[in-house]
């Protein structure tokens, strides 16, 4: 396991698989929409999943769920600022899980201390030369088209492989914008451009994205393809809490394979499995 560059020291130092926790401060995520939109709200259970064993809180003020509208730039930095700064200053490493580089500047400038962008540069032309400017870590997803189009952005040859050729691909104009390579994180960006079965190929084929030779972020946390594997026998897929037993099965083979962070809704339970992958690891003592 490897960690990018530019992380704080805090978190360089630790080996073993990192949790982040996902804080939507918005109406309509998929799984958390509307829950903590209100600011103080936002804050609390930012602290919460803090408390509860989150490395990284990961706030973004856009839903990127499938078929999901694009917000003004106003309304996402009024909805995740003041949230980074409370966080901030209570000592949390934030990331901005934002699109846009100007909610990106904004965020650092409040503290937060990685950038993770699921269109990896894509959506604004000014998100990778303001990211090689700085020195903190980029996550850059894999992704095919905004999430009102993405539904039909799914076909490949070889879904694992198209998915690590897309990647490269976009690492490489990354790093000819100027950033860093040793500061890219990559997330094969699960649910994203993808069927619900086109998913399983790419979590059964690890091997194939650690060629990348980059940490890896996996975001998994309670998607459909759970919810449609759990499905009841009339075929009603599993509700959102529901899936948390099957997401944590998923942050355990993460941690076993030696993945960089999983991004959960549910911190507790991820971060219990990566403790006991953590201690497995050890030498005998």
């Amino acid at each position: 396991m490897f960690h990018p560059q530019g992380l704080p020291q805090s978190l360089a130092v630790l080996d073993r698989t990192l949790v982040m926790g996902v804080l939507n401060v918005t109406p309509d995520s998929f799984s958390d929409g509307g829950l903590f939109e209100d600011t103080q709200t936002a804050i609390a259970h930012g602290r919460f999943m803090a408390a509860n064993g989150a490395d990284i809180v990961d706030v973004g003020g856009e839903s990127t769920r499938p078929g999901s509208a694009r917000i003004s730039q106003d309304e996402e930095l009024a909805r995740v600022i003041p949230v980074i700064e409370s966080l901030v200053n209570d000592g949390i490493v934030v990331s901005i899980d934002t699109m846009r580089s100007e909610v990106a500047r904004a965020s650092v400038s409040a503290g937060a201390a990685i950038i993770n962008d699921i269109s990896g540069g894509k959506a604004d032309s000014q998100m990778l030369p303001f990211v090689a400017q700085l020195d903190m870590p980029f996550i850059l997803m894999h992704w095919r088209g905004h999430s009102d189009v993405m539904t039909q952005l799914t076909d490949y040859n070889d879904v694992a492989a198209d998915v690590v050729r897309e990647l490269a691909d976009q690492v490489g104009v990354a790093v000819n914008a100027g950033v860093d390579r040793n500061r890219i994180v990559v997330d094969p960006g699960i649910g994203f451009a993808k069927t619900t079965q086109q998913n399983w190929p790419l979590l059964q084929e690890l091997d194939v994205i650690d060629e990348l030779e980059l940490p890896v972020l996996w975001g998994a946390s309670r998607k459909k393809f759970l919810g449609e594997l759990l499905a009841d026998s009339n075929g009603e897929l599993r509700d959102m809490t529901g899936r948390e037993a099957a997401t944590t099965a998923l942050t355990t083979y993460f941690a076993l394979a030696g993945a960089w962070a999983v991004r959960v809704h549910d911190v507790r339970s991820s971060r219990d499995a990566v403790d006991v992958v953590e201690r497995l690891s050890r030498e005998h003592d």
